[in-house]
C-alpha cells in the first residue's frame, strides 16, 4: 500500500520571475523587428506561468501526473512545479466534531441518547486524498459507526447488567479510552490521526427517561433506608449496652422490645417524631 511521499518543488519566485521576462521581454522585437519566431517563447511562458501555487501554513498540496501520484507538498510558501502536475489541496489543520445526539440501543436493547466530540486532522495525505471518496464524509460515518458499536457493546448502567464491570455512565476514561481506540482503527485506513474522542452527551431516550428516572430515585430511596436502618440498629444496640453497663434502668425482655421499638421508630422515621409525655409509669 502507497503512503505518503514529500515533493520538494522550485522555488516560485525565481520560476515567476523566469517567465515574467519570457511573456514581456519578446514584445519589443515581436513589434518593431516582426519576429514571429518569438511567439512560442510567450505562449510557453504563459504556459509555465500556470505552474504556480502557494501553500498556506497547515495545508499541503497533493500533486498527480496523469493519474501517477508524485508526491505531497508539505512546506508553506510560493512554489513552482509542471504545469501538467494536477494539484490537490489537503488541509492539515485539527478539525471538530460535534456530533448531534443520536438513538441507538445499548447492550441490553434500552434506547439511549449518546453524542460525541471528536478532534481529528490529516496524518497520511495519499491515503486521505485517494483511499476514500471523501475523507471528511467518511469520518463522519464512521464516527456514527462507532458510537453505534460502543452502544451496543456496553449498557447505559448497571441496573438491568448488574454483573457489568463497565457501563456507559459509570466508565468514564475507560469508555473514551474505548471510544477513540475503535476510531483509531476505522479512521487509519483514510490517514486520519484521532486527537481526541469524548462522549459529549448521554441520556435513556424520551420514551424511556421518566421511569428510568423513578427507577434511580427508588433504588436511591432503598439504599438510603438501608443505610439508615443499618445506623439506626448500631444506634440502639448501643444505647441498651450502655444503659445496662452504666446501671441506669433493669431493663427486661419486654422493656427491651419496648424500647427497641420506640427508638427505631423514630431514628427510621421520615418525618420528626412528636413526643408524648408519660406521667405514669412504663407499664400505663
Amino acid at each position: 500500500m502507497k503512503t505518503e511521499k514529500i515533493f520538494t518543488p522550485m522555488n516560485g519566485y525565481l520560476m515567476l520571475f523566469i517567465t515574467l521576462i519570457m511573456i514581456i521581454a519578446p514584445f519589443p522585437f515581436l513589434v518593431i523587428y516582426q519576429l514571429f519566431i518569438l511567439i512560442p517563447v510567450i505562449v510557453i511562458g504563459i504556459f509555465l506561468l500556470g505552474g504556480v501555487f502557494v501553500v498556506n501554513p497547515n495545508e499541503s498540496m497533493v500533486l498527480t501526473l496523469f493519474g501517477a501520484y508524485k508526491g505531497t507538498v508539505v512546506a508553506n510558501g510560493f512554489f513552482w512545479a509542471n504545469p501538467f502536475l494536477t494539484k490537490k489541496k489537503v488541509s492539515l489543520r485539527a478539525r471538530n466534531i460535534d456530533r448531534e445526539p443520536i438513538k441507538v440501543n445499548d447492550k441490553v436493547g434500552n434506547p439511549i441518547l449518546i453524542g460525541i466530540v471528536l478532534v481529528w486532522r490529516v496524518k497520511d495525505t495519499f491515503r486521505a486524498a485517494f483511499d476514500v471518496d471523501d475523507y471528511i464524509k467518511f469520518v463522519e460515518i464512521q464516527s456514527e459507526a462507532a458510537i453505534r458499536q460502543l452502544a451496543g457493546d456496553y449498557p447505559y448502567d448497571n441496573f438491568e447488567a448488574e454483573e457489568a464491570e463497565i457501563t456507559l455512565r459509570g466508565g468514564g476514561e475507560v469508555v473514551n479510552d474505548m471510544l477513540e481506540r475503535a476510531l483509531k482503527d476505522r479512521l487509519d485506513i483514510a490517514g486520519i490521526e484521532v486527537i481526541e474522542a469524548r462522549i459529549s452527551h448521554l441520556a435513556y431516550a424520551q420514551e424511556i427517561a421518566q421511569a428510568m428516572l423513578k427507577r434511580q430515585q427508588a433504588t436511591a430511596v432503598v439504599s438510603a433506608r438501608f443505610k439508615i436502618v443499618e445506623g439506626a440498629v448500631s444506634m440502639v444496640k448501643m444505647a441498651i449496652e450502655q444503659l445496662k453497663e452504666n446501671g441506669v434502668i433493669d431493663l427486661d425482655e419486654d422493656k427491651k422490645a419496648a424500647m427497641v421499638s420506640n427508638l427505631m421508630v423514630v431514628l427510621c422515621s421520615d418525618k420528626d417524631a412528636s413526643p408524648i409525655v408519660n406521667a405514669g409509669t412504663l407499664h400505663q
